[in-house]
């Protein structure tokens, strides 16, 4: 069998989107998706490393953001799948291709993984809005959609997670 390139459909699907938009948007998609499957991964690294008087309310907070962002991460690997494509899901693909910053790892106080997760989840914001606008272009409402769900709930989770270090 030889090896398939990101620019092609690994698979036959009778999806009536054409197959350079299919292409695209899968190869668009692959790429959110390495940085939503990033922003897992940082979400657990706050969650196991908080730190202070906030811990067990952060704690249990960063678990339920890691939830819903392992929920974003299959929607957005469903749609490539949908598409004909191949879902880029490993620890080596996705440490290739995120665009989010490191997690540092010298970070334990609360506040300080309040301000790293902010930062994370509003750079995984922005790419998604972008990624509503491509998708749309490239005529996949359905992939719209699915970036516009997901750029919901991350607004919220941000909201969340920022409101730690807010105050009047």
């Amino acid at each position: 069998m030889t090896p398939t390139t990101i620019d092609q459909p690994t698979f036959a699907t009778r999806n009536d989107l054409p197959t350079t938009s299919r292409t695209q948007v899968a190869a668009l998609l692959n790429r959110r998706l390495a940085d939503a499957l990033d922003l897992q991964s940082q979400c657990k690294q706050a969650h196991w490393n908080v730190k202070g008087s906030q811990f067990i309310s952060l704690h249990k907070l960063f678990d339920e953001v890691y939830a819903d962002v392992t929920e974003y991460a299959d929607l957005i690997a469903e749609r490539i799948v949908q598409l004909g494509g191949v879902a880029r899901g490993t620890v080596r693909e996705v440490a290739e291709a995120s665009e989010l910053d490191e997690y540092p790892m010298s970070v334990s106080s609360g506040e300080d993984h309040v301000k790293c997760l902010s930062a994370a989840l509003a750079a995984f914001g922005s790419r998604m809005r972008l990624a509503i606008d491509e998708t749309s272009d490239l005529d996949d409402a359905a992939a719209s959609d699915i970036c516009t769900e997901i750029t919901r709930g991350t607004d919220k989770w941000l909201w969340f997670v920022e409101a730690h270090t807010q105050s009047r």
